[in-house]
């Protein structure tokens, strides 16, 4: 009985973490197709970029809007819209007819993605046991991950057809079809039901979690519930000071490693360190492969050592990488090898500790009350950090890279010292860690 529960558990989390593959590949898969974009549509560098950021736009506005539909209709219908907005995104930036017409299904696939990172490691936390939680919930991370590798070996393969940018980009309908159809197979949230008074089926989803005290978990999420005001109630209020410092360093200190400027930028970096096109491209896949077996590792030690100590031991190995990486920039004496070994330490410090914990942490600080509010918040806390970072390293790199990965280093050694305030939320319910935060 046990391991069939155990069974459905992890169905429950690959479903949801579907939608961490589909934000993993759409903000990839530009990747293949941006040049071909550029010179059908004749763009300037100014409108290349923006067409390149457009997505990231609508990542901002899908994090900020989706928490109001997600407590009115539900975890599970949020999904599925996000699903429907993942298909529609693919097949209409596949069939464009001009210019403006892709900027708009990029940006409804931004809006995929955004919400995509609010909802999908909520849901997981809210049906996952406090036992499981960290892996289930780490497992958005992975699929993340997984579908940024996805998304490079497509265009890849994809490479060389006619018409082949177009394919790239609708190749995501596969997938996000897929998504939308076995969400059909999982249950509600039952901490959503109890919050809307559907106790009997908040009942059944408990049961088909395998909650063996089915009675006394419902009578500790009303407990928690009691004082709530329903989707009213606010979150920037002094009980929640603890959880929003929490959420906003969090997910400050994962774009402060610099993590997406340098998976965005990682061919010009290793360009910049001497090493030719082909083989930038190619460091650049063993970064990806580097970082997705190191997220599997963290899903694995999450909920076995604790959230804390996997931030103690990435973040002083963060440094030590990233502090490598702007000395070889400022003695200009180093290989493409050097650079190679030094981003894989990095990414691999990386993948087991901020990369692991930050949606897992989000997802659990919050009180039930205001979960979808404080996911919206650490989640749009992590976009615009990587908007601004994203826009301006280029500009940085031009120098020659020595400020900028010191200043991720600098930013990693007070990740450390955060870390050290965090209170440890392994094998807690929801609800302990509610009692404990405010």
């Amino acid at each position: 009985m046990k391991s069939s529960v155990k069974g459905f558990m992890f169905y429950i989390a690959f479903v949801a973490s579907l939608g961490g593959l589909l934000f993993g590949f759409d903000t990839a898969v530009i990747s293949g197709a941006e040049k071909a974009i550029q010179q059908i549509y004749g763009l300037s560098d100014f409108s290349h970029g923006f067409t390149i950021a457009i997505a990231l736009f609508g990542t901002i506005v899908g994090a900020l809007v989706c928490s109001r539909p997600v407590e009115k209709y539900g975890r599970l219908k949020s999904l599925k819209t996000v699903a429907y907005l993942y298909l529609i995104s693919a097949l209409g930036s596949a069939l464009i007819v001009n210019w403006y017409s892709f900027l708009f299904f990029r940006f409804i696939g931004g809006l995929a993605v955004g919400a995509s990172s609010v909802v999908g490691p909520m849901y997981i936390a809210e049906v996952s046991p406090s036992h499981w939680r960290g892996r289930f919930v780490a497992f958005f991370q992975f699929n993340i991950v997984f579908g940024i590798v996805i998304a490079y070996l497509s265009n890849y393969c994809i490479s060389g057809i006619p018409n082949d940018w177009q394919w790239m980009l609708g190749v995501l309908a596969i997938p996000a079809l897929l998504f939308g159809i076995l969400l059909n197979t999982v249950p509600e949230s039952p901490r959503w039901l109890v919050k809307k008074h559907r106790d009997e089926q908040a009942r059944q989803s408990l049961i088909k979690i395998g909650e063996t005290d089915v009675d006394k978990e419902l009578a500790e999420i009303e407990a928690s519930l009691s004082s709530d005001t329903g989707s009213n109630e606010g979150l920037f209020q002094r009980k929640y000071l603890k959880p929003l410092l929490y959420a906003f360093f969090i997910a400050t200190f994962n774009q402060l490693s610099g993590i997406n400027s340098i998976l965005y930028y990682a061919p010009r970096i290793f360009e910049l360190s001497g090493v030719f096109h082909d083989s930038a491209m190619m460091q650049s896949i063993i970064i990806g492969l580097t970082n997705l077996t190191f997220t599997m590792i963290g899903m694995v030690l999450i909920d076995k050592v604790g959230r804390k100590n996997l931030l103690y031991v990435g973040s002083l190995g963060m440094v030590i990488s990233l502090a490598s990486v702007s000395y070889g920039f400022y003695t200009n004496d180093f290989s493409g090898y050097y650079m190679l070994i030094c981003l894989m330490g990095f990414i691999a410090f990386f993948a087991v500790s901020l990369g692991a914990v930050i949606w897992v942490l989000i997802s659990e600080v919050f009180p039930t009350a205001v979960r979808s509010k404080g996911q919206v918040f650490g989640s749009m806390t992590h976009w615009v950090w990587n908007a601004i970072l994203s826009w301006m390293f280029p500009v940085f790199l031009v120098t020659g890279g020595t400020y900028i990965f010191g200043f991720f280093a600098v930013a990693m050694l007070f990740s450390f010292f955060f870390a050290l305030k965090l209170p440890e939320t392994k094998n807690k319910s929801l609800e302990q860690i509610q009692k404990e935060l405010t």
